[in-house]
């Protein structure tokens, strides 16, 4: 299997245990020697998935943690706003 830089990966076998259902399911929508490539998207796709929600998170923590400074900052702004357009009527 090649990577997009069309490097030849280096493959490691590994042992695992599943659940009876979860290689029936495995075994519904890949052919025996698919399987592994599947796992591998699998696997791929679900970390992926991890780290956007953790960056979310880090996000979203930021977010609440600068929110009080932000809406000064934002009062400020507005408060400077209203003196210009006064100053102008």
């Amino acid at each position: 299997m090649y990577d997009r830089f069309m490097r030849k990966q280096i493959h490691k076998r590994i042992n695992i245990t599943l659940p009876q259902s979860t290689v029936e399911m495995l075994e519904s929508v890949a052919e025996k020697g698919d399987r592994s490539s599947l796992i591998d998207s699998a696997v791929r796709l679900y970390v992926k998935n991890l780290k956007q929600k953790d960056l979310q998170e880090q996000l979203k923590e930021g977010a609440i943690v600068r929110a009080e400074r932000d809406l000064a900052m934002a009062q400020e702004w507005s408060q400077l706003e209203d003196e210009v357009w006064q100053k102008h009527l």
